[in-house]
């Protein structure tokens, strides 16, 4: 890693997400939707409309990167993205670890998904139940944060760190350091009616809204990707991935835009120790690359080629 302050992500997954998104948050986010700050809305008041509670303002704030560096203010016109869950019909023979590496990047979050659907890992969902994928958020940590604090924030109960530490693959170390990043699950996280409502809106605008709304993120990610790949080259790994993934959300992107972003997050997710995102990052990277992609052993770091499951 190129700089000596430690900045990794804790455990792996995205969705999603959403840092989401999508931070990436494993190979399909869950349903999150972008909503358009109003003037003088503020973030308490947006996570009333869609959940019902200012409980979630956390929730978007993670989701936005709004918390790293001291978090940052809203303004009118700014997009959010809004974390929500997603759904899934099973087909026959799947199981929750199949699920939960397909939506949650890795197996051991089969419990997880289980119990977000009142179930448990080892009994597979019956065919054609429709099951709740939930949303996950990053926390970026800041001095004097513990699993506990970060628990008690997006969960509201301290005791609820244990469903952080399973989800981050940790044993119980509540110390974290600055720029740490830890994955919350959002087990009890709901839209309202006015929620949903906006989220099958966004859904329309983004199937029926002709080329002026791509036209102007596809702008944006042209002149987004420079400062992404200025951050992967200069070791910053964690606004690296906060840029990417705004870039993923901002709007329809051109394939090689996709797989731009994609090749960056891949690297800064490894570099992170990210095993789950970069596994996911380099699949959206080839999916979206021109041609085949071919990743020469003698000048590809020997954890890319194994995040892209080759070696």
């Amino acid at each position: 890693m190129k700089r000596s302050v430690r900045a990794r992500l804790v455990g792996t997954v995205g969705t999603v997400g959403i840092v989401g998104s999508a931070l990436l948050l494993g190979a399909h986010d869950a349903a999150g939707f972008t909503h358009v700050v109003s003037q003088g809305e503020t973030l308490a008041q947006i996570a009333i409309k869609v959940y019902g509670t200012p409980r979630f303002e956390t929730a978007i704030a993670g989701a936005n990167a709004l918390d790293a560096h001291g978090g940052s203010a809203i303004v009118a016109g700014q997009p959010l993205e809004i974390p929500a869950p997603g759904h899934h019909r099973v087909q026959e023979g799947e199981t929750w670890f199949g699920l939960s590496r397909l939506y949650l990047g890795d197996t051991r979050r089969a419990e997880t998904l289980a119990r977000a659907n009142s179930a448990v890992a080892w009994v597979p969902p019956a065919p054609n139940q429709e099951i709740e994928i939930p949303a996950v958020v990053p926390h970026i940590a800041e001095e004097g944060d513990t699993m506990a604090s970060v628990a008690l924030r997006y969960l509201g109960d301290i005791n609820k760190a244990w469903i952080l530490d399973s989800y981050n693959f940790r044993k119980g170390e509540q110390k974290l350091l600055r720029g740490d990043v830890v994955l919350v699950p959002l087990l009890d996280l709901a839209l309202t009616e006015e929620g949903k409502k906006e989220a099958r809106a966004a859904a329309e605008r983004t199937r029926s809204e002709g080329g002026g709304q791509a036209y102007e993120a596809q702008r944006r990610a042209e002149s987004g990707i420079p400062p992404l790949l200025a951050d992967v080259r200069a070791g910053r790994y964690v606004d690296a991935v906060a840029k990417g993934n705004r870039l993923l959300g901002s709007g329809e992107l051109t394939k090689p835009q996709l797989a731009a972003i994609h090749r960056a997050l891949l690297e800064a997710y490894v570099a992170l120790e990210a095993s789950g995102l970069a596994a996911g990052a380099c699949t959206a990277w080839r999916a979206n690359a021109e041609g085949e992609v071919k990743l020469d052993p003698r000048t590809t770091s020997p954890k890319i080629r194994a995040a892209c499951a080759l070696r």
